[in-house]
């Protein structure tokens, strides 16, 4: 594999973790919503990743990659919903309370999503080096060569 692969491999590493950060972000935005366009309170999300191969490339890209035929960086898969029932909370007063009052919240719990979201930064930052070293590397290979 050549240098330009890594920085590509990179690449899609960086734009999943990015991904995942959003999500993540709106699971905790919404983590008291109790009502959504589609009726109910807001359910938590997960992305899925998945190896991105070759042939998932333009043909372009994919006939010049036909040598190697292992994986070709990380893509998202799917983003699913967490089929984890809501939680009833006894609130009379609240807007959405049903007869006995108690009111259907999400089953999102914060700390767990603040530490997906450092998860989620702190495995972009290390692309992040990667991608620097390997940018680092480049440049002292062309120096070396002139």
């Amino acid at each position: 594999m050549n240098l330009f692969g890594v920085l590509t491999i990179t690449g899609t590493a960086l734009l999943a973790q990015r991904e995942r950060a959003e999500v993540v972000a709106s699971n905790l935005a919404n983590s008291e919503t109790t009502r959504t366009y589609q009726g109910g309170p807001y359910q938590r999300e997960h992305v899925i990743f998945a190896a991105r191969r070759p042939w998932s490339l333009p043909f372009g890209q994919q006939l010049a990659t036909m040598v190697d035929f292992s994986a070709r960086g990380v893509q998202v898969a799917g983003v699913i919903r967490d089929p984890t029932p809501p939680i009833r909370r006894y609130d009379p007063g609240h807007p959405d309370a049903d007869a006995q009052g108690y009111v259907l919240s999400p089953a999102i719990n914060p700390i767990e999503e603040e530490v997906n979201l450092m998860g989620a930064a702190r495995s972009y930052e290390a692309n992040i080096s990667a991608a620097l070293a390997t940018k680092n590397m480049i440049t002292s290979t062309l120096d070396l060569l002139s």
